[in-house]
Parts: C-alpha cells; sequence; structure tokens
C-alpha cells in the first residue's frame, strides 16, 4: 500500500473580504458593489486545504489573531481534513485579511498581514520535528522573508524537497532560490523576479499561466501542459490550489509533467465556485476532469 505523502506548508492565514463589482474604481471615486462576502483565505491556508482534499496528510503551520475571525478561520482549518493543525494565537494582533475587488473574471488583491507578521524563524524552530517528518514543504510570500529563508536553509540541512511560491512578488537574496528545488510564480511573477535569473535558476520555475496551463524547461525545452476549459466564477485561490496539488503529487514521487497536469486540472475547477477555499476539488474531481479530457 502507498505510504500517504506529507506536505508541510507554512504560510499565512487570512480571511478574504470579497466584493464584486462592474469595473475598479478611479481614483478617489467610489462606485456601488453588486455584492459583498466573506470566505477563508491566505496563501498558506489556501495551499493547506488544497493539499489536504486531495489526499495529502498535511501539516500547516500558521498564526492567527486573538479576535473573532481568527477563531472562526481556525475552526474552518480544524474541520478541512488537515492532519497536523499547528496555529498559536498573537495576542493583541489582528488576523490577517485580503481585500479583494472582483470584476471581469478577474481579481486586485491588498493584503494586511496582521498575525502573519508573527511566523518568525523562531516560531518555525519550536516546530522542527514536525519539519523533519515533511516529504515536500511549501511557502509562499505572505510570512516574513527572513522566516522564508531561515526555513529554506532547514530544509537544505534536512534534505527536504522545498517549493517556493513567490507570491507576491519580493526580490529576494539569490541564495534563496538556489535552496528551492521548485519555484512557481505565476505569468507576472516570474517577469518581475526571474526574467535575468540563471540558467539554474530558470530550470525550476513551474511557471502557471491561468488559462493557458503551466509551463517549465528541460534543458533547452520548453515544455509546457495546456489548462483546462472552465467556467470562471472567481479566480481567486487558482494559484494556490495549482500549487497544494502540484506539491501534493510532487510528494507522491510524480514527475513534473504528471504533477503539472493533475495541478492545472484542480486549478481548472476550484476557478468554478465563489471563494478561494470554498472551490477547491477532491482528488476523485480531478480525476474524472482529466479522464473527461483524454
Amino acid at each position: 500500500m502507498q505510504k500517504t505523502p506529507v506536505v508541510t506548508i507554512i504560510g499565512s492565514i487570512n480571511m478574504d473580504l470579497i466584493t464584486t463589482c462592474s469595473r475598479i474604481p478611479e481614483q478617489g471615486e467610489t462606485i456601488i458593489g453588486e455584492r459583498f462576502e466573506t470566505a477563508p483565505g491566505g496563501k498558506g491556508a489556501n495551499q493547506a486545504i488544497a493539499a489536504a482534499r486531495l489526499g495529502a496528510d498535511v501539516n500547516f503551520i500558521g498564526r492567527t489573531g486573538e479576535d473573532y475571525i481568527g477563531r472562526e478561520l481556525f475552526a474552518y482549518l480544524e474541520e478541512s481534513r488537515i492532519a497536523g493543525l499547528y496555529v498559536k494565537t498573537v495576542p493583541g494582533v489582528s488576523t490577517g485579511t485580503a481585500s479583494i475587488l472582483l470584476t471581469n473574471d478577474d481579481n486586485r488583491i491588498i493584503v494586511a498581514a496582521g498575525a502573519n507578521a508573527y511566523v518568525t524563524p523562531d516560531y518555525i524552530d519550536q516546530h522542527l520535528d514536525i519539519l523533519k517528518q515533511s516529504d515536500v514543504v511549501l511557502m509562499a510570500f505572505e510570512i516574513p522573508p527572513e522566516t522564508i529563508i531561515h526555513t529554506a536553509q532547514k530544509c537544505r540541512e534536512y534534505e527536504l524537497p522545498l517549493i517556493i511560491n513567490p507570491a507576491p512578488a519580493l526580490n529576494m537574496p539569490e541564495e534563496l532560490w538556489e535552496m528551492a528545488d521548485y519555484i512557481t510564480p505565476n505569468e507576472k511573477e516570474a517577469a518581475q523576479l526571474f526574467t535575468a535569473a540563471e540558467e539554474k535558476i530558470q530550470q525550476k520555475l513551474i511557471t502557471t499561466l491561468g488559462a493557458k496551463g503551466a509551463q517549465w524547461r528541460e534543458g533547452d525545452l520548453i515544455k509546457s501542459h495546456p489548462g483546462f476549459n472552465s467556467r470562471v466564477q472567481d479566480t481567486t485561490g487558482a494559484g494556490d490550489t495549482f500549487n497544494g496539488a502540484f506539491a501534493m503529487m510532487t510528494a507522491k514521487g510524480k514527475s513534473i509533467e504528471e504533477a503539472v497536469a493533475f495541478a492545472n486540472a484542480a486549478a481548472s475547477i476550484s476557478v468554478e465556485k465563489m471563494g478561494a477555499q470554498t472551490g477547491m476539488p477532491a482528488y476523485e474531481e480531478v480525476q474524472k476532469k482529466m479522464m473527461n479530457v483524454r
């Protein structure tokens, strides 16, 4: 019987504050929105739930504030099949939020870190035994840069495969990219961070292309896997679904091509519902979608 893959995700926990509108307002302008709702989010929590729903044993390390939002988000994480939930509150600090404007099948997002800023190197060191259990470690950029670098160093020390999702795009030391096994930017992040990157870094990139799928390099070849057709409702969380799925498949020892194909299918399902986490699929849903296009 195949061992269940263990994916450790270190990252943010946010409440998404979602406003749907017909267009983005101009500077100084007020417009009437069409709908408002809240939904659990944060790139770390999104990726953890995506990987867990797809069948991985997920360890998630993060922090919330000591407020009603934090309590609500923690309860939701408890219900989300996450095998190991390592989340502590930060007294006197708000839980992270993401203000999202949805318009014309697109989104614009403003993140306020709150308690996510307290996912520190010392906090990671409190969970090294958990880190060591991992088949794969995944991090995005909604936690402090020093924590990302510190965790990458620990992954190298313990010989743990590391996936870096550089979102939102931040200029980081070359050392970080060298310690990653895979780097998963979208098109804009890739253009901002890696246009002039050394060849050894280019070889680590798995670049997501939205509806067009994803591409990567093998030697001198640029390889790609196309996207899947979707009836788009909300693109928020599609990249996180891709990353959670890619991490799960990598932890299972699958090839890049197999992992990317599966992650593309998972992401294409996630955009068909509102909210980052509510649309994330189960393993069987992804398999069915992949079978239907063969």
